[in-house]
């Protein structure tokens, strides 16, 4: 690298973003990710005895799987390679394997391939990677947003460790944003600026695990705001709001508003409304209320609230909560409007809800009565002389699969517990 080269390095790193600037160099400065980075774990163990196989990365946007990958160059003693695979041709692939197997055959050193966005390849541009990650040519990290055994080559993953990378919690980027306020260097300490507590509070939040949403709207408020007169820049609540470009929404996730609000969108449900409910649904999801909270409410409502009147709505409900786990936001804020619409429309019946509680009472009052003997296990030896299982009447073997018989201990024989109620639906 010349002079010239060197320069134009040197500005691109001065001029990047404060995310950008801001990825940590080593294991020590990774915030979040102890679930697979903290000491003792496989990835901390491999990064430090620069030991590592093929491994992809999997996770939501601004988690820290480039930043992951950067540590691991800065770490190993191998030749590190990085392509874009938005960009990146099968020339590009071709040009890294040349140069691979030159250091691997004339310096004995290996060469460890990031590539970014792998799921962006196509099957012949993954194919192509396939023998030399298998011989051992390269050492292949990926990085996506996306579930990898949908998207990636089962040969590849099968012979890649995955890591699921998960979005950093409110605590772990509002260390980031004092990181980055107090340092000189990498961040903007430079500029003297400070943060009102309530607005990282906000910004941490808001930014929905992303660490890069927060970063650049911290950067994008030093560079903004105009000084006090003291000469500090002073990031209030507003400012950080209008960085962000998301509204700071009155609400305290531990406060009372949380429980209103989330009060008043359950019951808009159990009151079949669902403008009501998407509406406050949607100002949770402003707030940055937990996506997982949501979608547990509206599981319990469609069983409590609507029950057997309508039982797609628990499938609804249940199917939704997975899929959010899987999507991730923005795109879950769809699939939990759907849920939470249906569950609104759908006939009403609290029944179970009833039953089951009135059976817990009745336990609890009476006890455990004695089952009826032709109701017990009869699958021993022996069972028929203690008289077990003797008259029990098997119901496929009547008319309808149905027969007259007593189920409930006799002191209890004529208790009901269940009483349906008949659907109806919401009124126009």
């Amino acid at each position: 690298m010349d002079l010239f080269e060197y320069m134009a390095e040197k500005n691109k790193e001065d001029d990047a973003p404060l995310a950008s600037r801001m990825r940590p160099e080593t294991l020590e400065e990774v915030v979040g990710q102890e679930h697979i980075v903290s000491p003792g774990k496989l990835l901390y163990r491999a990064i430090k005895a620069d030991k590592l196989g093929s491994i992809i990365f999997y996770g939501p946007p601004g988690t820290g799987k480039t930043t992951l990958a950067k540590v691991i160059a800065h770490t190993t003693s191998a030749d590190f390679e990085s392509v874009n695979a938005t960009v990146a041709g099968k020339k590009d692939l071709e040009d890294v394997v040349s140069r691979a197997r030159q250091n691997q055959g004339g310096y004995g050193r290996k060469t460890i391939l990031f590539v970014d966005e792998i799921h962006r390849f196509n099957k012949a541009q993954q194919d192509y990677l396939l023998p030399y990650v298998e011989d051992g040519t390269v050492t292949l990290i990926g990085a996506t947003t996306e579930n990898p055994y949908f998207e990636v080559n089962s040969a590849l993953i099968s012979r890649s460790r995955i890591f699921e990378l998960r979005p950093l919690s409110a605590s772990n980027i509002a260390s980031l944003i004092d990181r980055a306020l107090t340092d000189s260097r990498k961040g903007v300490g430079s500029f003297r600026a400070y943060i009102d507590e309530d607005a990282k509070t906000f910004l941490s939040e808001t930014a929905n695990g992303d660490a890069r949403a927060a970063l650049n709207a911290i950067e994008l408020a030093v560079l903004t705001t105009d000084r006090d007169n003291d000469g500090r820049i002073h990031i209030t609540l507003q400012v950080a709001a209008e960085c962000i470009q998301k509204r700071a929404v009155r609400y305290d996730k531990d406060g009372d508003n949380h429980y209103d609000t989330i009060s008043a969108f359950i019951k808009s449900m159990r009151g079949s409304d669902p403008d009501a409910a998407v509406y406050y649904l949607a100002r949770m999801l402003k707030a940055g209320e937990d996506i997982k909270f949501i979608a547990r409410r509206i599981v319990i409502c469609a069983s409590e609230d609507v029950g057997n009147a309508d039982p797609q709505a628990l499938l609804v409900a249940t199917s939704a909560f997975i899929a959010i786990e899987r999507v991730g936001m923005p795109e879950a804020q769809i699939i939990l409007s759907q849920a939470c619409t249906y569950v609104a429309s759908a006939p009403k019946s609290n029944a179970c809800c009833v039953a089951v509680f009135e059976a817990m009472n009745e336990v609890e009052r009476t006890g455990s009565l004695p089952i009826p003997p032709y109701l017990q296990d009869a699958h021993y030896k022996a069972s028929a002389e203690l008289g077990r299982g003797v008259g029990y009447k098997y119901p496929h073997d009547y008319p309808g699969n149905w027969v007259e018989q007593q189920y409930l201990p006799d002191a209890i024989k004529d208790r009901e517990f269940y009483h349906f109620q008949h659907e109806h639906k919401r009124g126009n």
